[in-house]
């Protein structure tokens, strides 16, 4: 069996939910007739791994586990696969033992051990990297060509697409450079580079992303299109000046992820079918509010796709594209050239759309031009960065937007937060505290402590507890009561407390109900909703 074919297939029938991870590995192994294993991180041994050199461990992704007789034991990704075995003959003169294990597990450590022992066992005199003046930056991009900060760039990218990351910060400090990946939603420290490299590094990226190497003192924004592990990945790269060098972040975005529809991105079935009736109404305007990050653009884009057909046209103007959408005509801003989201709002009338996303509205101008859109027989979605729906109301009032019209277009407002999911593999019952029981009393809880759930942590979820996230809702549909409220210009509170007798939920009684089911955890679902609650003084 192939390494891509078998990895591919793996894939296919975990998909189709044919069957586990597990039953894929232990096949694999009782065929191959070879022991399955399970790697414990903190039982490698560095002089162990150290026997395999980095070109033959990357060539095969084998991962030396111990040494017992002479005997080298390695895990390998592709049992069937025999060159492995005759290559460390080979090299180390030593009989090898061929076991099999999780592949994506062993790429991972065999990334994360020998980019470390790469970057430690660098030499000063091999790599000089020069001071950042104005008359160095030949040799500064000599530098970032360098096969030892390519390779340490490709594997960062690499490792961070294999670890589901959303993000990469790589940061300099006074004593060293720091790099870290946001995996769901949380950062996570990885090895990172010794100084030296920090300014060659940088700039590889800066390079990567079409970006002035030479302008340290300004900000830059770029985008590096690539294919990591076999996936499209589009990176957006920023970059600001800080004490110590320039901070990179890199935005990963997985052209192949975004297969989100509105039935798999955690809305509960009640709220599922009010937004299922929205997204076809035929005009009105539908708003996502939430923080940055929160999964808002997400869940617009799953809407979107509800609401397609051959039969309307759907125009969206953001900034940035995130996703490319099948069927949809999407806008890019370009303040700098006068493409503004209300300018080019004002352009996408004249193209006699159905349906338009704005990505966000800003100011007066986009409101005024959204609503009017709404009025006139559009269908507009659009996002506010307000903290939960009734809040996006007054919002609109504060931009100057008179109530008659927030009254006569807005259709419905949601707010939202993502969550972790707890574990699937490690999840396990737990006891809780009777002061936790009664406040999910208040929201409708009447099992008892042992239903409810948390990960205890396994090399699933890299010992986390969690694995993924889906999102917690708060949907607010504009009725004659709330528009009458709108009308008074009555402030957010009273709007929130009016839908919340008329049986809205707000964002944290939708978390405690799949803390019930045990889909996310108590902790994590104060963690997102607890400036809300304490805003709203609850």
């Amino acid at each position: 069996m192939h390494k891509e074919s078998g990895q591919h297939l793996e894939e296919v029938l975990v998909n189709l939910g044919l069957c586990t991870p597990d039953q894929v590995h232990a096949t694999i192994a009782r065929n191959a007739r070879v022991p399955l294993v399970q790697i414990v991180e903190r039982d490698l041994d560095p002089d162990v791994i150290s026997l395999i050199p980095a070109e033959l461990a990357y060539k095969h992704q084998l991962l030396p586990l111990s040494v017992r007789d002479g005997l080298i034991h390695a895990a390998v990704p592709d049992p069937f696969d025999t060159s492995a075995a005759d290559d460390i003959r080979m090299v180390t003169g030593r009989s090898v033992e061929l076991v099999y294990a999780n592949p994506q597990e062993i790429r991972r450590l065999v990334e994360e051990f020998y980019v470390r022992r790469m970057m430690a066992d660098t030499a000063e005199e091999e790599v000089q990297i020069p001071e950042e003046s104005e008359d160095e930056i030949g040799d500064l991009e000599r530098m970032a060509r360098e096969a030892t900060v390519i390779k340490f760039v490709n594997l960062m990218l690499r490792q961070a697409v294999q670890e589901h990351a959303s993000d990469v910060h790589v940061e300099p400090f006074e004593k060293g450079m720091r790099v870290r990946y946001r995996i769901d939603g949380v950062l996570h420290d990885i090895s990172s580079p010794q100084r030296r490299l920090q300014a060659a590094i940088i700039s590889r990226l800066k390079i990567m992303a079409n970006l002035d190497i030479a302008e340290r003192r300004l900000p830059q924004d770029g985008r590096i299109k690539s294919k990591i592990a076999g996936r499209e990945i589009d990176i957006r790269v920023s970059t600001v000046p800080t004490l110590y060098g320039e901070s990179v972040v890199l935005r990963l975005l997985d052209r192949s992820a975004m297969n989100y529809s509105l039935d798999t991105i955690g809305m509960l079935p009640d709220t599922l079918r009010q937004m299922a009736k929205l997204v076809l109404l035929p005009h009105g305007m539908i708003l996502a509010t939430g923080p940055t990050g929160s999964g808002k653009t997400t869940t617009l884009y799953a809407a979107l796709q509800k609401a397609y057909s051959s039969e309307k046209k759907i125009i969206t103007i953001e900034d940035p594209i995130e996703y490319q959408l099948d069927g949809v005509n999407q806008i890019q801003v370009h303040p700098k050239i006068g493409l503004t989201f209300a300018n080019g709002l004002r352009h996408i009338l004249r193209q006699d759309p159905d349906i338009i996303m704005v990505g966000e509205i800003r100011d007066h101008e986009t409101a005024e031009i959204a609503i009017h859109s709404a009025l006139t027989g559009h269908l507009v979605f659009s996002t506010l960065h307000t903290n939960d729906a009734a809040g996006a109301i007054t919002r609109l009032l504060e931009m100057g937007i008179e109530p008659y019209l927030v009254a006569s277009s807005v259709e419905a407002v949601f707010a939202q937060r993502l969550v972790r999911v707890t574990c699937p593999k490690c999840k396990a019952p737990y006891e809780v505290t009777p002061e936790v029981i009664s406040k999910l009393g208040e929201n409708g809880f009447t099992g008892s402590a042992k239903e409810l759930y948390r990960g205890r942590g396994c090399d699933l979820c890299k010992q986390t507890g969690y694995r993924g996230r889906t999102g917690i809702y708060e949907l607010l549909v504009i009725d004659d009561c709330i528009r009458s409220l709108i009308l008074s210009r009555a402030p957010a509170s009273e709007i929130r407390d009016a839908a919340c007798a008329r049986g809205m939920r707000t964002l944290r009684q939708d978390g405690w109900i799949k803390v019930k089911k045990g889909i996310t955890t108590v902790e994590e679902v104060v963690r997102v909703t607890q400036q809300d609650e304490v805003e709203n003084g609850v």
